[in-house]
């Protein structure tokens, strides 16, 4: 019987799932039972249990009612086969976080730099050599102050222990939320399942063996299972296989549902057989083990060893973790195949299995954080050899003294000072702030979507959103409300425009069209009764169904009767919709062993298959070719130039005595239809979209809209939307047009075409997801126009995964998007809102912006900073900012400046700019005016405080102090002035653009106005008490005022450098460019390499066989020469060794021309080599050839050993 379904026990099993005692199946059977495919596992079934349904007896779980749900039931189910949940990766702990912190080079250099400070400061002189070490000891005659020169070294210490909580806490927070991310979406899975006879929706965690689970077109399958009952099922098994073909799926045939796998045709019912790591996803995750490391070796041995089946699990593993977990790529296929070519490079591909290249911002920072620590080595190299220089030629070259063996600890004192200011301005100058302000406004940006309705998954789309030139949305659900409702019918020969009432129409008409709409669509679809009083009734499931159904109860009629009475078991085979079909037909057997066939699809398709029509009197009657296109002129396309959709009904009876039809046959089977009835079914558009879309065209950002239904429909909703505007120059075509543009004689997509077509299409209507695919890679694969497109796409079916992937960053539908699309995408929509996209595009170039401020506030600082510590420590020999002082201004520039400045909220006036593009510098003109302009003001007020300071505050110079002096008023002041401009430039920093008001919008910022004031109050604490460990002396009520209003001086100067236009500014650089292509290294080009031919492969694992036949000859050349080592000891030349080590480095970077210039001959080695046992690279599956290559001629290879 081809509807494939198993009988049910008399009787209702519910209640046994109560009794206690044990289930008649253990976990093991199962287990075994799973691993069997198709005619095996039937046969085992079959032999064992007699049917699927024997296991549903022995699991105590009914295969139509499904499990009673009683608690202490499920508990047992747990207990007995585990619970559907694998277990994640443990996260690190704070402790190691801390440890990674540590490991930074420049916090190691002040660690050390500060212990042997303290471990000097302990040495005390004894009296008397003072002078004999010159002018270097003056000054430590007062004691206290000898006693505290422990104190800069234990501040250093301290300092860097904050630091290190502060990154680590920071790191433990982004691990925490990424955690918190994840158990998110994965609560967001739910799965259909029966419990009490009641079809409800559970969480997959939830799911026990024996769960009666519903699966349909667009699933992720849970859990393994057996199926009960399938219609034309089809499963995308690849995930697990590695074999692209779709497997039907059957009771006679093959039953074995596995988790992981895709739903891509039809519907049906499975009894959950194993859940959790028992599933076959499961036991290949145990397999992997849950860190990397072990993945790679296992990987590597499964592929090294033994038969072929090893090798094909080796891969499939590898697939299939990549494919469950929900967070990671999904580049799993293409990675399989590489993985098997390339053993040698199976680690570094591990690391690249990123979803998508580094993002734009990240490249772009990495670039820039590298090029300011060089210029910052450079700098502090410097600072630290002049001053020693000066040091030592004033002390032994000037003053003439002699190096006395009792002033070493004095001297080496000074060099260590030397050595601090030298590190202090690394550290000043390396941006160690970066990548936090960067994780932190990703991280505040990431979890402030969400409010707006976009759940991120993968960190980095929420800034390349930020750049996005186009968008290729759906219109169903997405510009549309997805509440589709029939406004217009054709039914009897007559055009209604709205439903007619139910005694307009004949009772045969109406019969047979209310069974057809109530039979011929998943059952799953209903119409519920509002959730609170007053409101729409709730659709569920099938949204063009639900229109369809929506009708019928407004033809006085019920859908549901119809449905008990010919339950799902009794429909005798179902052609379920898919893409290629666009139709659905189910067929009934009837009474006197004919069929009847009821057909729905889209009108222009199934109307061509149908010969006969239902007249006004309820009779068919013949419906030729030009009826047919008299009905299209004067029915359908006013229909759909309203926008409406049009569903044709029909029907088809097979007479008993023509025989049972070939079902396989679809194009005999559809066709000869008769029409009931045709209707217009309305989708209204999102009354928010038309604006949303008005901002996107402002913000410079081109929306496409990409559909299955008919060109009018989707002109006339593009026009209601706004995406086609009237008198413009736009494209509007169907997926066949555009595959004939694009498509040269061979069928091949040819860029230059395509080139011509998309810069002005707008709608591609009767288009399918290859299509999408085809658009979306053109697109972004384009070289027209000045910078790269990147392309936002969304997406809600399963076959817009490749689309999804694909583009630059795919948006999945959250409530209609299947789990496949959700796993391909970068950003779910919880609320399939067009409006959210536009919230997503203004929160990911906040983020650019908000960096852009932290970076313009930053580089301001490490300027000045350095170059007063480099020319006060070249003119005065001490660095007027002391280490911890400068680990301070560290602090708030980094941490907390990146904490103010990087989570300033999105406004508006975002979008009002064109999108940056890829190679945009980060760093403007503009903000290098502003950096440059700041950093002047800066510079002139310190120098000026440094050198004449002490004549205008009336005090003492705080110059040329010996050591371990008490810290001096002037330098404090210069010290408080410092940190007080960089507060009120934080608030310049706020403008990029060049506004004029910095203070717009400041109060919307809490944690802006709180750091601000924070670091404020901080600062008064510091110079008021901080003494000797911030060499700090508390300083007057004038003071304190002089200093801060140098301080608002910056916010006057901000002012003056806004007035300068910056196009006046010829001089100007840019800085922080995007990669552009001629800088990218071949190796990164090929990392996408489904280009890499075969030839090359060749090459690449000749080489690798090279490269083992040298490490073998290379461990062979050792053996022997520790046997000669203990023949002739001393007889040898050390030279003689040059080894193959040069070489073995990164076999993979070599190129092979370069290669073969720079392997010595084998025998010019000057070791002599025993030519025997080196054959053995052909045993490793090198071949012949490989061995021979390496065996060096006998000959020349001296056999004396």
């Amino acid at each position: 019987m081809a509807n494939n379904t198993a009988d049910h026990p008399p009787g209702n099993s519910v209640a046994e799932g109560n009794h206690d005692g044990d289930f008649g199946v253990t976990m093991t059977d199962l287990r075994d039972l799973m691993e069997l495919r198709s005619g095996e596992a039937v046969n085992k079934i079959r032999d064992t249990y007699g049917d699927v349904q024997g296991i549903c007896r022995r699991l105590k779980t009914s295969p139509i009612e499904g499990l009673s749900g009683n608690p202490v039931d499920l508990e047992k189910r747990h207990t007995a086969y585990g619970q559907n949940f694998i277990p994640p990766k443990k996260a690190k702990t704070f402790l190691q976080l801390v440890w990674e912190a540590l490991q930074d080079v420049t916090l190691i250099i002040l660690e050390i730099a500060a212990i042997i400070s303290l471990g000097l400061s302990f040495y005390h002189p004894k009296g008397g050599i003072n002078e004999a070490c010159g002018e270097a000891a003056g000054g430590v005659e007062d004691e206290g102050e000898a006693q505290a020169g422990w104190i800069e070294g234990a501040a250093i210490l301290f300092s860097v222990i904050i630091v290190v909580l502060v990154t680590a806490f920071n790191d433990w927070s982004k691990e925490k939320q990424f955690r918190g991310l994840q158990s998110r979406i994965e609560q967001e899975q739910k799965f259909t399942v029966i419990r009490k006879g009641q079809v409800i929706q559970i969480p997959v965690a939830e799911i026990v063996v024996g769960d009666i689970a519903q699966i349909k077109y667009g699933d992720l399958l849970p859990a393994d299972g057996i199926l009960i009952q399938g219609n034309d099922l089809k499963i995308d098994e690849s995930s697990l296989t590695g074999e692209s073909d779709q497997v039907r799926k059957s009771l006679e045939k093959d039953p074995m549902l596995l988790s992981g796998t895709h739903v891509m045709e039809g519907s049906g019912r499975m009894v959950v057989s194993a859940v959790g790591l028992n599933s076959q996803t499961g036991i290949i995750f145990t397999l992997l083990g849950a860190s990397e490391n072990d993945e790679e070796k296992k990987v590597k041995k499964s592929k090294k060893q033994g038969p072929p089946e090893n090798r094909n699990k080796a891969k499939t593993q590898d697939g299939i973790a990549l494919e469950i977990q929900p967070l990671k790529s999904e580049e799993a296929a293409e990675s399989e195949e590489k993985e098997e070519k390339e053993e040698v490079k199976v680690v570094k591909k591990k690391v690249n299995v990123t979803k998508k290249e580094k993002s734009v911002l990240q490249g772009k920072l990495t670039r820039l954080a590298v090029q300011i620590g060089k210029a910052g080595l450079i700098m502090s190299a410097v600072t630290v050899i002049i001053l020693i220089l000066y040091f030592v030629i004033n002390t032994f070259g000037i003053q003439g003294r002699t190096w006395v063996a009792e002033c070493t600890p004095i001297y080496i004192q000074y060099f260590v000072k030397f050595f601090i200011i030298g590190v202090t301005v690394l550290v000043v100058a390396v941006p160690e702030g970066l990548p936090l302000a960067v994780t932190i406004s990703l991280a505040y940006s990431v979890k402030k979507m969400m409010k707006d309705n976009n759940l991120v998954r993968h960190l980095d789309a929420c800034e390349t959103m930020g750049n996005a030139t186009a968008i290729c949305s759906d219109k169903t659900g997405t510009l549309t409300m997805n509440r589709m409702t029939v406004v217009q019918a054709y039914v009897g020969d007559t055009h209604y425009k709205s439903v007619p009432e139910p005694d307009v129409i004949k009772p045969e008409t109406l019969e047979v069209m209310v069974n057809s709409i109530s039979i011929n669509s998943a059952y799953t679809t209903k119409i519920l009764p509002p959730e609170k009083e007053g409101g729409l009734p709730r659709h569920v499931g099938n949204k063009t169904e639900c229109a369809l159904l929506g009708m019928v109860l407004e033809l006085k009629r019920d859908y549901q009767p119809i449905r008990d009475e010919i339950p799902e078991e009794k429909l005798y085979k179902v052609y379920t919709f898919n893409s290629s079909r666009k139709s659905m037909s189910t067929v009934l057997k009837n009474a006197d062993g004919g069929f009847r066939m009821y057909s729905k699809g889209a009108s222009e398709i199934v109307l061509r298959k149908c010969s006969r029509i239902l007249d006004a009197q309820g009779q068919p009657r013949v419906f030729k070719p030009k009826d047919r296109d008299e009905m299209v002129r004067k029915v359908i396309e006013p229909m759909a130039c309203d926008g409406l959709r049009t569903i044709c009904v029909a029907y088809r009876d097979f007479p008993a005595d023509a025989g049972e039809p070939n079902w396989d046959n679809e194009n005999d089977i559809l066709n000869e239809l008769t029409c009931i009835v045709v209707v217009g079914i309305e989708d209204p558009v999102r009354p928010e979209v038309p604006e949303a879309i008005t901002k996107c065209q402002r913000a410079g950002i081109t929306v496409r809209m990409v559909t299955g239904d008919n060109i009018n429909t989707a002109r006339a909703i593009a026009t209601k939307c706004g995406i086609l505007l009237p008198g413009e120059d736009f494209l509007c075509m169907e997926g066949k047009e555009f595959n004939q543009q694009i498509r040269n004689d061979q069928g091949e997509v040819e860029q230059e075409r395509l080139d011509k077509v998309w810069p002005k299409l707008r709608v591609l209507a009767r288009s399918s997801p290859t299509d999408k695919h085809t658009l979306v890679k053109g697109i972004i694969d384009s070289t027209v126009g000045e910078t790269r497109q990147v392309v936002a796409v969304t997406g809600d079916g399963t076959n817009d995964g490749p689309a999804l992937k694909k583009a630059d960053v795919g948006f999945a539908m959250g409530i209609a998007g299947t789990d496949v699309a959700k796993e391909a995408s970068d950003i779910i929509l919880t609320d399939d809102n067009f409006t959210s996209i536009v919230k997503a595009v203004m929160w990911g170039r906040n983020v650019y912006d908000s960096i852009s401020k932290f970076l313009q506030f930053q580089l301001t600082v490490n300027v000045v900073a350095v170059i007063v510590a480099f020319t006060g420590a070249c003119i005065t020999q001490d660095s007027p900012l002391k280490a911890v002082q400068m680990l301070w201004v560290n602090l708030i520039m980094d941490t907390l400046a990146s904490l103010a400045l990087a989570t300033e909220p999105p406004t508006e006036s975002l979008l009002l700019r064109k999108p940056y593009g890829r190679n945009k510098p980060l760093i403007s003109r503009t903000m290098m005016k502003n950096i440059l302009g700041h950093a002047v003001y800066q510079l002139v007020i310190i120098f000026t405080l440094l050198f004449a300071g002490e004549k205008f505050f009336n005090i003492d110079s705080g110059r040329n102090v010996p050591l371990h002096s008490p810290p001096s008023e002037h330098y404090t002041i210069v010290f408080n002035v410092f940190v007080m401009m960089q507060l009120f430039n934080e608030i310049n920093a706020r403008k990029i653009h060049g506004e004029r008001n910095v203070f717009e919008g400041i109060y919307k910022n809490p944690i802006f106005c709180s750091v601000v004031l924070g670091t404020f109050i901080l600062q008064i604490i510091i110079v008021q008490l901080g003494g000797k460990p911030f060499s700090c002396t508390a300083l007057t009520i004038d003071q304190w005022l002089w200093c801060v209003f140098i301080g608002v001086g910056e916010l006057l100067w901000g002012q003056l450098i806004s007035a300068i236009p910056t196009h006046r500014l010829k001089f100007l650089k840019e800085a922080g460019h995007g990669i552009t292509k001629e800088e990218i290294p071949e190796e990164e080009l090929t990392e996408d390499a489904d280009e890499i031919d075969h030839a090359e492969m060749e090459l690449r694992r000749g080489q690798i066989l090279w490269f083992r036949g040298l490490n073998r000859i290379q461990t062979q050349i050792k053996v022997v020469n520790a046997f000669r080592s203990s023949l002739y000891a001393g007889l040898e030349s050390p030279e003689s060794r040059s080894s193959i080590h040069s070489f073995m480095a990164h076999p993979e970077f070599v190129p092979l021309s370069e290669e073969e210039a720079r392997i010595p001959p084998i025998e010019e080695t000057g070791d002599e080599i025993d030519p025997l046992p080196i054959a053995s690279p052909g045993a490793e599956g090198g071949g012949e050839g490989a061995a021979q290559r390496l065996t060096p001629p006998p000959s020349t290879a001296d056999s004396s050993v």
